[in-house]
């Protein structure tokens, strides 16, 4: 399952030299998980409202080629591994079909209270397909 979004790139993305600062594409790869889990049927919300928490563990990033000002930018995400306790994504983040960057994250299931704890059934059956 992949999905697909796009975004604007705003002014406030960008550095001194107009080029999408290197810290803006963590977000849009936040913004493609959501998404995804949204296309899935369920919001991060009702996640957090179930107490299941997916916090970042590693975010693996390679750059490919400058994105702009408001550019027209599609993230492309897929969950990569679906397991009791961590879950993975892969990205690529595209303009009119030039990749920018590919990136993958891993993230450890927690509660809301921040400690490790287990996916439950059905948000593993979701995101396993």
């Amino acid at each position: 399952m992949e999905s697909t979004t796009q975004l604007r790139v705003r002014y406030v993305e960008t550095d001194a030299m107009g080029i999408v600062h290197h810290a803006s594409y963590v977000a849009w790869l936040e913004l493609g998980r959501t998404e995804l889990l949204r296309s899935l049927g369920q919001s991060y919300r009702e996640w957090e409202k179930a107490g299941v928490h997916l916090s970042v563990g590693e975010v693996h990033m390679k750059y490919r080629a400058p994105a702009y000002f408001d550019d027209l930018v599609t993230v492309h995400t897929k969950v990569t591994e679906a397991a009791r306790r961590r879950v993975g994504f892969s990205y690529r983040i595209e303009r009119e079909g030039v990749l920018l960057a590919e990136a993958r994250t891993v993230h450890m299931v927690t509660g809301a209270n921040g400690k490790a704890s287990v996916l439950p059934d059905e948000f593993l059956r979701l995101l396993v397909g």
